[in-house]
């Protein structure tokens, strides 16, 4: 007989980071993280991410910037923001206050954006307690190539930021086959934590205007539409790498997505575009998990990594 009543032990670990709970928000869905104070109590959620910051303020792509589908959405928004010192010190104390954990994202497009990105950090309170490299950007030295899309690329973007004191997590790109591969080498070259998947690249046409729909013509894809491919991403690195923490991203709106993930190999899930329709997603997918897993007879949400492998 299973009991009901009794605790489930959520605590998850990925690397050196320890977790009360794996759930936390994704980068760009949530703003700086401060807006869902007045939904839940940021201190209840797995971690903040941040909205992904660039070392100086960005004004993002021309609009039209986001389009629905009918199982996702489109964006092209860019990776519009204010900078990371701008974050520090306009929006980073708010986070403080609320007793949040931060995560702090930062992009580039050249190695030397990422590192002073990185510096510009270098000196954050604790509280910020890891940082995540968005990998999923063109490099502007490698031909608009991604940088989660080379094995060189990401090994030598994540070793230019090793001079953090804060564990890396490198937030990796569905769209190459060599996914496990790349997973390794931002592994190897010193990311605790790897972070899969970003969104799926695809566009829309307006039939009347003969025009693609967003300002920038291609997006990123995501939402429950992508939720199959973020799975079969996360279960194949697990696969090849079982000792590599995993965060599972991509369609969560419900704690059965999030188990699936789990169930993949995923250590640890960001919620996202769930976070539009219900500012409060990510609260009730924790309560979710819990309850499942006290149906279940389920003691502590880590005897479900990776369950779904053979053996």
């Amino acid at each position: 007989m299973k009991t009901l009543g009794a605790k489930v032990d959520l605590t998850t670990s990925l690397g050196s980071v320890r977790l009360p709970n794996p759930v936390m928000t994704a980068s760009g869905t949530a703003g700086y993280g401060s807006e869902l104070c007045e939904y839940m109590d940021l201190e209840d959620i797995g971690a903040i991410v941040v909205k992904s910051l660039h070392a100086d303020s960005w004004e993002g792509n021309e609009p039209p910037r986001l389009h629905p589908t009918p199982s996702g959405m489109l964006n092209s928004v860019g990776l519009q923001g204010p900078g990371v010192k701008t974050w520090t010190e306009e929006k980073l104390p708010s986070l403080i206050d609320a007793k949040a954990r931060v995560v702090a994202s930062i992009w580039g497009s050249t190695i030397e954006e990422f590192t002073k990105a990185a510096s510009l950090l270098k000196d954050t309170p604790s509280e910020v307690i890891a940082i995540e490299i968005n990998a999923s950007c063109p490099n502007l030295e490698d031909r608009r190539k991604l940088f989660s899309h080379s094995i060189q690329a990401i090994t030598e973007v994540i070793e230019a930021v090793n001079f953090l004191d804060k564990p890396i997590w490198a937030k990796l790109s569905p769209n190459t086959p060599e996914l496990p591969d790349i997973a390794e080498a931002a592994h190897k070259a010193g990311a605790e934590t790897v972070v899969i998947a970003n969104t799926v690249l695809g566009m829309a046409i307006d039939v009347e205007t003969r025009k693609p729909i967003l300002g920038a013509k291609r997006g990123g894809l995501s939402g429950p539409a992508i939720k199959p491919i973020a799975i079969r991403a996360v279960y194949d690195t697990y696969e090849a790498h079982p000792e590599i923490p995993i965060i599972g991203v991509g369609g969560i709106t419900k704690a059965e997505d999030a188990l699936e993930f789990i169930l993949a190999g995923a250590t640890a899930l960001q919620i996202g575009t769930a976070t539009f329709d219900d500012p409060r997603a990510c609260k009730k997918i924790i309560t979710g998990i819990s309850e499942w897993c006290k149906k279940h007879g389920v003691k502590r949400i880590s005897e479900l990594i990776g369950g779904a492998h053979d053996g």
